[in-house]
C-alpha cells in the first residue's frame, strides 16, 4: 500500500472517525482487493487491530460482532469478505427504532411519583384479604409522607384516602376507615433524621477528603 500526500480539505469523511484516517484506508483497500482469499485474510487482521485500538470495549458482549459490524459500515456495505457473524444491511443501519411509550405519571398528584401508581396497580391485582389490606394500607402511609415531602408540615388522613381512591379509580375506597394512617410528627421526624444523616455522612466525607489531601 501507498499513501500520496493528501490535504484534509480533500480528504473525504471518514464513517466512524473514532479508528483514524489509516484505518479507514485499510478498509478501502480492502474492498478494492480481487483476491478472496486475500481480502478475507485482511478483514481479520483490520478487525484485530480496531479492537486494539478499543481496550475497553473487550469487556462488552459480542465485543468481536459489534468490530466486524462496524467495518462493514466503513466500507459503505461493499465489503464482500466472509463473517462469522450475521452481515448488517443498510436497511437494518437506518431503520428506525420503535417509539417508547411516553412515561405515565400520578396524573395531577405528582408528588407522589410514579412508583406509587405502580404499588397501586399491584395492589388491585391481589386477592381480598388481610394482605391486600396491609398492602393498601402501607401505600397510603407512603402517599402521607411523599405528600410531607413535598412541602406540607401537616396533612389530614382524609386526603390521602381521597386521593388514593382517585388514582385507583375507586377500587381502593379508605374513605369511610376507622383505621388512621402513621402520625404527621413520625413521619416528618423520620425525614428529619434521614436529612441529619445524609448531612453527617457528607460531613465526614469532606474531612476524609480533606485529610487525604494534606497527606499528599
Amino acid at each position: 500500500m501507498t499513501f500520496d500526500l493528501e490535504y484534509n480539505s480533500e480528504r473525504p469523511l471518514m464513517i466512524i472517525p473514532e479508528y483514524g484516517r489509516h484505518i479507514q484506508k485499510m478498509v478501502d483497500h480492502c474492498v478494492a482487493l480481487e483476491d478472496e482469499e486475500e481480502r478475507n485474510k485482511m478483514a481479520k487482521a483490520i478487525v484485530d487491530v480496531m479492537g486494539n485500538l478499543q481496550p475497553h470495549l473487550r469487556d462488552v458482549p459480542d465485543f468481536k460482532h459489534k468490530l466486524w459490524d462496524q467495518l462493514y459500515i466503513m466500507s459503505d456495505f461493499k465489503l464482500d469478505a466472509k463473517s462469522p457473524y450475521p452481515i448488517p444491511s443498510r436497511e437494518e443501519l437506518q431503520e428506525k427504532p420503535e417509539r417508547l411509550p411516553y412515561p405515565k405519571y400520578a396524573s395531577k398528584y405528582r408528588y407522589y411519583g410514579n412508583n406509587i401508581q405502580t404499588m397501586i396497580d399491584v395492589a388491585l391485582s391481589w386477592e381480598e384479604g388481610e394482605k391486600k389490606e396491609a398492602l393498601v394500607y402501607t401505600i397510603a402511609n407512603h402517599m402521607k409522607k411523599c405528600y410531607l415531602n413535598w412541602n406540607k408540615d401537616t396533612v389530614d388522613d382524609a386526603i390521602i384516602f381521597n386521593h388514593l381512591y382517585d388514582l385507583s379509580d375507586g377500587k381502593l375506597d379508605l374513605r369511610n376507615s376507622e383505621e388512621e394512617l402513621s402520625e404527621t410528627k413520625n413521619l416528618l421526624k423520620k425525614r428529619n433524621s434521614q436529612g441529619q444523616n445524609n448531612s453527617k455522612n457528607h460531613k465526614k466525607q469532606n474531612n476524609n477528603n480533606h485529610k487525604n489531601r494534606k497527606r499528599y
